[in-house]
């Protein structure tokens, strides 16, 4: 049986029309996510279409989770620059 796993989250479109979410930036995963949980909210959906948003939805939340944690690695690290080996700012 056919799963309709891109197309449910692309908003009925082709498969191929859903990005991957690794090729996605923070703001269009969020995004996109947040369009998931609505219609995972709605109801609306059928059990497949249900079960592929959810798919859709754990990828780009993942993806979410990636950015954030690159974010906190770049702070850390720019934090870590103005100290010494004392942990005293320089």
């Amino acid at each position: 049986m056919a799963r309709p796993t891109d197309r449910a989250a692309a908003g009925g479109d082709s498969p191929a029309a859903a990005p991957d979410p690794a090729t996605l930036t923070y703001e269009q995963a969020r995004d996109e996510l947040v369009t998931v949980v609505d219609r995972l909210e709605t109801g609306a959906a059928t059990l497949e279409e249900s079960l592929a948003l959810w798919e859709r939805g754990e990828a780009l939340a993942a993806r979410c989770q990636e950015w954030l944690d690159g974010a906190r690695e770049r702070l850390a690290a720019a934090r870590g620059q103005g100290r010494d080996v004392d942990g005293d700012a320089s």
